[in-house]
């Protein structure tokens, strides 16, 4: 019988059975159309002792990617699999309704298991850049398995030998990086040669002020994917017994975030009503790239810091970015209410979804 563990991520588990030598293998979305609900770079780890991790569809085309994984982890020769369905079958293959899946499987290569494609070394250099918030792409070579790093900076490739395979190579995972989505390289044909995927970061958010609010948006947003940290000076309110399991930091909020560094994938949000910590975490955070910037406080507070930051030098285009007073328009009461309308705008702009304002927090 399949074991389904507690959830974890695919990446980091394949490389814990890897180490500890059992039989695994990876399957990656490669590419959906119509109604798939996991997109491109959705990946699902398969162990040889039953256990899985992640998911590429949410139904059950599972089983049979299981039954293909256990196949590719014995021969260690990958397959690339499409399942398309029309809307009146779509339940039985767990999609809510027609459209296409591609899914490419491939076994981990260590020396107790060298016949796999995907060298378990690889892997743990994905997630060392991963836990260091590298951007990182893992470039397989679909006819083959074979897989190779590409970054950002890469330096671009010189005289070639391919027609300009490399180049086109490079141009796509230019692409890729700034749109944040995972592709395929296809040739003139539509034949996929290559397959993309931007490995994701872990999303993270910044909670500034160790207030009540911030006692429920913490737990709130680890359960449902981030790695939180709450910032605050004041330490007899950024305590451990306050927030168990949290991250805490208790320098000023622009010293903490220059430490830690903000990316595209770090959400900012500031609870503290308190100028002297709203201000420099603000200043901080407009310069960054941060993907999200909200701030708590009603109307009035919001109007003050606004002018506050124009003061500052601060353009109206730069001060737009802050959702502020934060938070979604879902009538919310007290703490946990407001931590919720605060997280849910965090997702919804994090995955590029226009919703509602607030009023404003008193």
């Amino acid at each position: 019988m399949t074991k389904i563990s507690s959830l974890q991520d695919p990446l980091d588990l394949l490389i814990d059975w890897a180490r500890a030598g059992q039989p695994c293998a990876m399957a990656t979305v490669t590419s959906t159309w119509g109604s798939s609900p996991r997109p491109a770079g959705s990946m699902m780890a398969v162990c040889a002792n039953g256990r899985i991790e992640g998911s590429v569809s949410g139904g059950c085309v599972e089983g049979a990617v299981i039954e293909e994984a256990r196949t590719v982890m014995d021969t260690g020769r990958p397959v690339a699999l499409s399942y398309g369905v029309s809307s009146d079958e779509a339940w039985a293959v767990g999609l809510a309704c027609g459209g296409l899946l591609d899914v490419y499987v491939t076994a981990i290569r260590t020396p107790e298991h060298p016949q796999g494609t995907l060298d378990l070394e690889l892997l743990e250099t994905v997630a060392a850049k991963r836990h260091a918030r590298v951007p990182v792409i893992m470039a397989t070579e679909l006819a083959t398995g074979r897989t190779r790093l590409l970054y950002r900076d890469a330096a671009p490739p010189g005289p070639q030998p391919d027609n300009g395979l490399e180049t086109k190579l490079h141009a796509r995972a230019a692409e890729v990086f700034a749109t944040g989505r995972s592709l395929r390289l296809e040739d003139d044909t539509g034949q996929a040669l290559w397959f993309l995927h931007l490995v994701p970061m872990q999303p993270r958010l910044l909670v500034v002020g160790a207030v009540h609010i911030a006692q429920v948006l913490a737990p709130m947003a680890q359960t449902t994917g981030f790695d939180v940290t709450v910032v605050d000076p004041r330490t007899q309110l950024a305590t451990a017994e306050r927030f168990p399991g949290i991250t805490l930091h208790t320098d000023w909020p622009d010293e903490a975030m220059a430490q830690m560094g903000v990316d595209n994938q770090t959400a900012i949000v500031t609870l503290t009503h308190d100028a002297k910590l709203d201000d420099p975490t603000l200043h901080y955070a407009l310069g960054s790239d941060a993907f999200y910037i909200g701030a708590l406080g009603s109307r009035k507070t919001q109007a003050s810091r606004v002018k506050r930051l124009g003061d500052a030098g601060f353009t109206p285009a730069q001060i737009a970015r802050i959702h502020g007073p934060v938070g979604l328009a879902i009538g919310a009461v007290g703490a946990a209410e407001i931590a919720l309308s605060i997280l849910a705008e965090i997702v919804a702009v994090r995955h590029d979804r226009p919703l509602g304002r607030v009023s404003g927090w008193a």
